[in-house]
């Protein structure tokens, strides 16, 4: 059978729910982010970072926790096939704290778990066969029916040629060594933890574990001897995980020192938190393991997944991407705490990032001080505006289908139950927070003085920022704008939202063919990058590859840019649009008035019905999908391209 996979994890699946708040007890938690977590769940997702086709085998609830675990995983690029749903028991939790350098508190919630609920059935020899390695951790060994789970696709995993590895994993606590409150406690002798383990050593080809955790392997806590009584047990190669000493590999005789084992260069970095550290290490370790690296350069992928995993706040989303490891190693430290690394963080946020969104198709509705001068002309209450936007939603939905590629722009404050009824659709959700026409920049009241609004949004949501500027601004204006578009670039990262910059300068004055590159460039200089850029359309073909060579020269993962429609006349706008199809860089459209400007006025003052006011968006939208679509292919550029 064709291997199609690069390796399989099986075992613990779980939400960890990680406490905000730095240097606090657990029990002083006020917020937590919400993340992945278990070890052969970790180890999945940080290989598929790295590029390897992976996937797990374990189970999640039939609840909120258990599809998020799937969704998560599936955004990262793992295959869920092995993912089984129990519609039994609830998914694991972990809550999580980071006290100090050397104190984090966790407690387990896995009583009676999904994933504790394992067993051999759940192991497809199919599945087993398709992939080149199974990756065990020790925790499912501790009780009989996942210990069989595991067996059985080891013993397939030899039987289909494929290769075999354990991380150790050791915790008291889910070997039932350990109080509820001792989740952080890393050893604790057992015999029969050992026993346990040493049957299930000769099944592996890759054994790694701290020294701890070879201790318990071993049956003894002097380290050599440890790692003596497994090789008696075992030919595989055993990595020792040492700190800040980095690890060494005994791929032969157990020498008479750790340091005569082969390694790789460690890091010298501030250390912010450890939880999670093993699993990046071990995604690293996998990766030049299966890639056929020698074991210098494997060591050196695992202690540089395991450095930056140190370094950021939770587990999966701290692991690096194929690209932003090539780019440590080759840069090296720069900044101890690589979280205030600055070009660091930049690479890891927009190389795992998750959802590409190739091709736009973006029905926009923020519109407010448009809608009520409307109603205002027509003598309708304002409070028929959320309504209408409902109606804009139902068109968009009517087009897009179900498919990728489309979305909206619609606001919070008039537009609030439209932009609510969006969740989960799986369409592109853009939202504004600029105070309409307001030049200097000033943003809407529900963001608060310092922002804090933001922490209220869903995570699909996209911050979308209108800003009137010109590159010939005075200084004083230019301080101003960027003092708040400053602001609010820190305040969407740090909630780790999508910003889209939206640049108008020919309403402010004159432009030529370097007034949106210039403004373009002015805003990368001041350190803020973008995921999104949405520009009005270009008079001529060089202001366009002006602009786009502006944004691929500062930002070459940047998600993209979308054209504006200044309530053109669908004629005027479709030769834009053709204009701009055939620079890649530009994904699609963000269109308004022109689509929804004709039922807006019917709808409000009575002409057509709600039905007669959708059919006419849906035209008017589906129109101008249709001419970009065609559009891009006579571009001879397909989705996905650049």
């Amino acid at each position: 059978m064709k291997k199609t996979l690069d390796l399989i994890t099986i075992g613990r699946s779980s939400v960890d729910l990680y406490g905000s708040q730095i240097g606090g007890k657990l029990e002083d938690m006020r917020s937590f982010n919400k993340y992945i977590g278990g070890s052969p769940t970790n180890m999945a997702a940080g290989t598929a970072k790295l590029g390897l086709r992976s996937s797990v085998i374990t189970r999640v609830g039939d609840e909120h926790m258990g599809r998020f675990i799937r969704e998560e995983l599936a955004a990262l690029g793992v295959e869920t096939r092995g993912v089984i749903t129990d519609k039994e028991r609830l998914t694991a939790l972990v809550i999580l704290g980071i006290r100090d350098k050397e104190q984090f508190p966790l407690i387990f919630y896995r009583d009676n778990c999904a994933d504790m609920a394992l067993c051999e059935d759940d192991v497809d020899p199919d599945f087993i066969a398709q992939s080149r390695s199974v990756i065990a951790t020790g925790t499912h060994l501790s009780h009989a029916n996942t210990k069989a789970a595991v067996l059985k696709a080891l013993k397939l995993a030899r039987q289909f040629g494929a290769m075999t590895a354990l991380d150790i994993d050791y915790r008291p606590n889910l070997w039932g060594l350990a109080g509820h409150g001792s989740g952080e406690e890393r050893f604790i002798a057992s015999s029969e933890v050992t026993r346990q383990l040493q049957e299930a050593l000769p099944l592996f080809d890759l054994i790694v574990g701290t020294e701890e955790e070879f201790h318990i392997a071993g049956g003894t806590t002097d380290t050599l001897a440890a790692l003596r009584k497994a090789r008696e047990l075992t030919d595989a190669v055993l990595v020792c995980k040492r700190g800040p000493m980095g690890a060494s590999a005994f791929t032969g005789v157990i020498p008479a020192s750790l340091d005569d084992g082969e390694a790789g260069p460690g890091f010298p970095i501030e250390v912010f938190n450890v939880l999670g550290a093993g699993d990046g290490f071990m995604s690293g370790l996998l990766k030049g393991w299966l890639d056929g690296e020698d074991w210098k350069t494997a060591l050196t992928y695992a202690n540089a997944c395991g450095a930056l995993a140190v370094s950021r706040h939770g587990c999966t989303p701290a692991y690096p991407s194929w690209e932003e490891l090539q780019f440590f190693l080759s840069r090296g430290v720069t900044v101890p705490a690589l979280r205030k690394d600055t070009e660091l963080e930049q690479l890891h946020w927009s190389t795992t990032r998750q959802k590409a969104w190739p091709s736009m198709h973006v029905f926009a509705f923020d519109h407010r001080v448009q809608l009520e001068d409307l109603c205002d002309e027509l003598g309708v209450v304002h409070e028929r505006i959320g309504d209408f936007k409902q109606l804009c939603l139902r068109a968009a939905l009517k087009v897009s289908d179900g498919r990728d590629g489309y979305g909206i722009l619609c606001d919070n404050r008039l537009g609030q139950e439209a932009l609510h009824a969006a969740a989960g659709k799986g369409i592109w959700i853009g939202r504004p927070v600029e105070f309409p026409g307001s030049r200097p920049l000033e943003l809407e009241k529900e963001l608060g003085a310092d922002f804090g609004g933001l922490s209220e949004w869903p995570r699909e949501h996209v911050v979308k920022v209108l800003c009137y500027c010109h590159p010939d601004d005075d200084q004083a204006m230019r301080d101003r704008q960027e003092s708040v578009l400053l602001r609010l670039a820190a305040a969407t990262r740090r909630n780790q939202l999508d910003l889209l910059i939206e640049i108008i300068p020919s309403q402010v004055g004159k432009t030529d063919d370097m007034s949106a590159a210039r403004l373009i460039r002015r805003i990368y200089e001041i350190g803020i990058y973008p995921d999104w850029w949405k520009l009005e359309p270009m008079e001529t073909d060089m202001a366009w590859e002006n602009a786009c060579n502006e944004v691929a020269a500062h930002d070459p993962h940047c998600r993209g840019v979308v054209v504006l429609g200044l309530a053109s006349d669908e004629e005027t706008l479709g030769q834009r649009l053709r204009g701009a199809a055939c620079h890649p860089l530009v994904k699609g459209f963000a269109v308004g008035r022109t689509i929804f400007g004709d039922a807006a006025r019917k709808w409000l003052s009575g002409q057509v019905s709600d039905e007669e006011a959708v059919a006419i968006m849906v035209g008017k939208y589906s129109n101008l999908c249709a001419v970009w679509d065609e559009a891009r292919q006579g571009a001879g550029i397909l989705d996905g391209e650049e």
